[in-house]
């Protein structure tokens, strides 16, 4: 018989929040091993030396390299890979013999852990078992006396190791964060806090639970003073707005401003310079949670993202924000004014929102416009944009527009042509045009336009297939006088 691998969580660093099925297994274990440095010390072993016993094999898994280079061939991941083959095999050894081995990892043994190595090149070969830990996370929250998280808020978890611009974008995109792993990524994490203005809501927690654990406000510690065991702590904004009530008397509001910014259909190169110089003097960015991350990130903007179904909520939060005197940008792709969030604010407006609010709204370039650039100009004459989602509008009403529009001989531009939940409503369209259009007139199906999944294809609309067509994608469905020829798609100006 094999002995089982235990992957044991020891919690934090204090000894009495490890779990007591942890120090059993500890007591127990014919052979506990344990990772450490080049010096020798090892923290988990520390922890854990309360519930050692004598007679115990203690197998020291001493990493060849830690921060410093190395001359390995494969250099420091070669080096790294190597080094746990050989403690795996060293494991297998003990396990072969029916020796029962427990690997000791501060935190949780799957959070970041050292022990998911061994696990993931002896568990297929012998039982493993692995014990959860409380993580540093909890346990900085803890020792900090803030929730992490409350109700509807989201909590993001961040290696420090990102580059600051993608950290900065996540930070900015979540409610609560913790940021692991900062040692020598701490400038670049300060840096990360500044730019999506959390800098001063943010926390340093270094040895959580230890008996030298150190709390400060980020803000004001020096990164030359900052270990490997520490973290960035973002807690609760919900709770810390109650904790720290308004108590100056009232203010009028003195009336900000909502501008709706079109960012075009893909990346920055399909921004405007008007649109762009709105973004940067927004105080607020406001939107549907992709479109807000493509916004650049600017150092002290607060950024709120939500949900795609929520235009409503959207354009309230937003005029509730310029009220208060604040100015505000609400993004969406495209052209705000099509199928966007300029009508939403509006009709926000209309039923009493944000009085004495300025609302703008910047143009910008349209998924019609984008998709028939690829193309030549298939909307070089007439044409017509209907929107085939029927969660604001009956279907009746969608297709009764069809008819006119085919009746009109339009061109067409499809938008929201399906989605998971509407499978039928492209089909439906295609047999109401049918009933005024040949089959052979020519179909454009541009998905993604600008972005990295680009794909534009040209057919015809008796051989248009529904099933290759998802949310993504935007239909120009031709005319009677559209040709297609040699990938070129056009409409003539003239009949």
């Amino acid at each position: 018989m094999t002995g089982t691998l235990y992957g044991v969580g020891l919690g934090p660093g204090d000894p009495e929040l490890m779990t007591v099925k942890a120090a059993r297994l500890i007591s127990d274990a014919p052979v506990i091993a344990y990772h450490s440095a080049r010096h020798g010390r090892s923290i988990a072993r520390s922890v854990a030396e309360p519930y050692l016993r004598e007679g115990q094999i203690e197998e020291k898994l001493v990493y060849p390299v830690t921060t410093e280079t190395t001359d390995h061939p494969g250099g420091y991941e070669g080096a790294i890979a190597d080094f746990y083959e050989l403690s795996a095999k060293r494991l297998a050894e003990h396990l072969d013999a029916g020796r029962d081995v427990v690997v000791l990892c501060e935190g949780d043994p799957f959070f970041y852990g050292s022990y998911m190595y061994m696990h993931e090149r002896l568990s297929g070969r012998f039982p493993a078992v692995v014990v959860p830990g409380v993580t540093s996370v909890s346990a900085a929250s803890s020792v900090l006396g803030r929730p992490l998280v409350q109700r509807d808020e989201v909590l993001t978890i961040l290696p420090g190791t990102l580059p600051a611009p993608e950290l900065a974008r996540r930070l900015a995109d979540t409610d609560s964060a913790a940021v692991l792993k900062l040692g020598r990524t701490f400038g670049s994490v300060r840096e990360a806090l500044a730019e999506a203005g959390k800098l001063d809501d943010a926390f340093y927690i270094e040895r959580a639970t230890w008996g030298e654990q150190r709390i400060a406000p980020l803000a004001s510690v020096d990164p030359a003073s900052v270990p490997y065991f520490s973290l960035a702590l973002l807690p609760s904004p919900a709770y810390a707005s109650r904790q720290s009530p308004v108590v100056s008397p009232p203010v009028a509001a003195t009336g900000g401003e909502v501008v709706v910014v079109g960012l075009g259909p893909a990346g920055p190169e399909w921004l405007t310079p008007e649109a762009l110089a709105e973004l940067e003097a927004a105080e607020h960015i406001v939107g549907y949670g992709p479109y807000v991350a493509r916004v650049p990130q600017k150092s002290g903007q607060q950024r709120h993202a939500s949900g795609n179904r929520v235009e409503a909520d959207r354009a309230v939060e937003a005029l509730s924000l310029a009220a208060s005197g604040a100015r505000v940008a609400v993004v969406s792709s495209g052209d705000p004014g099509v199928f966007a969030m300029a009508s939403a604010v509006l009709e926000q407006v209309s039923l009493g929102q944000g009085a004495g609010v300025r609302v703008r709204i910047v143009p910008g370039v349209t998924a019609a416009q984008a998709a028939a650039s690829r193309v030549g100009a298939p909307l070089g004459h007439d044409y017509c944009v209907l929107s085939l989602s029927d969660r604001l509008k009956p279907w009746e009403i969608i297709e009764k527009r069809l008819d006119a529009a085919g009746a009109a001989d339009l061109v067409l531009a499809l938008y929201n042509p399906a989605s998971r939940t509407r499978t039928t409503q492209l089909a439906d369209a295609r047999d109401v045009l049918l009933r005024h259009r040949s089959p052979s007139t020519p179909v454009v199906v541009a998905r993604d336009v600008g972005g990295p999944e680009e794909d534009v294809r040209i057919t015809t609309l008796g051989e248009l297939d529904p099933s290759t067509v998802d949310m993504r994608c935007l239909l120009i469905v031709g005319s009677s006088r559209t040709r297609a020829e040699n990938g070129i798609v056009w409409t003539p100006r003239s009949y």
